[in-house]
């Protein structure tokens, strides 16, 4: 088992971390708070209260935070005095609740949902992905995906792990923000049959949940959500290491102050039912060889 530092504890459940201006920053799900801290684990702030249920992050190229709010289906925006406001409403694109989310550096989201009521034991369905311009104005631009989950993107190639379906997908985004060229950017075994989500879930190989930026050598850390692990993988799929962990791994993210720091949110279980009265939540970190690959010469992105 890997010698892990521990960033945070105590938490509910914790999803959507990213790696910005010398912080992670994650949301702890059942708690309503979206938290950030230092790599070393000191300076622990609340950042936001959201009471839809605060999920993926990301930021606005001036700096204000982007939170997916679940429950709504709302992005929510914080003002630099740290009030809220509805940056993107997807009531009516999303199908289910939204969930993990990734924003390049043009501003402009790129959102997942589940695309069936998973909470409720609702048969599996394909879900949308939605992009949200930086204006707030919104639009599907992939339908068919297998829970679109964790997503990363540079504004020029988009990868986003479908966790019912056991793969990544990759699209090149054009200029006005549509997705061409969809392709499998990585698949761990055959798609289990069936619209019995659970089975689904249980019966891929690996369970792509959060991903991390990718690094310097164009490999993205993956955060397998059913086998106690994460994964490096290069495109194509190969399995290029492997970190074991006490917990299941739901997200990661790579950054720290030289970006050889992998940070890991761990939890026993994902269900609101077992863990929002539970604080055994962590985000662990562990020291890895090859960098985050830095966007623009800096860790603002």
């Amino acid at each position: 088992m890997n010698q892990f530092d521990v960033v945070l504890d105590g938490r509910s459940f914790l999803e959507g971390s990213r790696w910005r201006a010398g912080r992670v920053w994650v949301s702890d799900c059942y708690a309503g708070e979206v938290l950030s801290v230092r790599a070393d684990g000191t300076d622990a702030r609340v950042e936001a209260t959201v009471e839809g249920q605060p999920s993926g992050l990301g930021f606005l190229p001036d700096g204000r935070l982007l939170v997916a709010s679940m429950l709504d289906n709302r992005i929510v925006r914080r003002e630099p005095d740290g009030t809220l406001v509805t940056h993107a409403d997807l009531r009516a694109l999303a199908v289910g609740e939204i969930n993990d989310m990734a924003v390049d550096p043009s501003g402009t989201c790129w959102v997942g949902c589940f695309g069936f009521d998973l909470t409720h034991g609702a048969p599996y369905e394909p879900a949308p992905l939605v992009r949200v311009a930086p204006d707030g104005s919104a639009s599907v631009v992939a339908t068919g995906l297998a829970c679109p989950n964790g997503t990363v993107c540079d504004g020029h190639l988009l990868v986003v792990a479908e966790t019912f379906a056991g793969r990544m997908a990759a699209f090149d985004v054009a200029g006005d923000g549509t997705l061409t060229g969809r392709r499998v950017w990585a698949e761990f075994g055959d798609e289990p049959p069936g619209v019995d989500a659970l089975a689904k879930l249980n019966g891929v190989d690996v369970a792509p949940d959060g991903l991390a930026e990718p690094d310097a050598e164009g490999a993205i850390w993956v955060a397998d959500a059913t086998h106690h692990r994460a994964l490096r993988v290069g495109e194509g799929g190969k399995v290029l290491d492997e970190v074991a962990v006490d917990g299941q791994v739901y997200d990661v993210t790579l950054g720290g102050p030289d970006g050889r720091t992998l940070f890991l949110a761990v939890s026993p279980s994902y269900l609101k039912s077992e863990r929002a009265h539970t604080r055994d939540s962590v985000l662990l970190s562990l020291r890895v060889d090859v960098p985050l690959r830095i966007v623009g010469g800096t860790d603002e992105c």
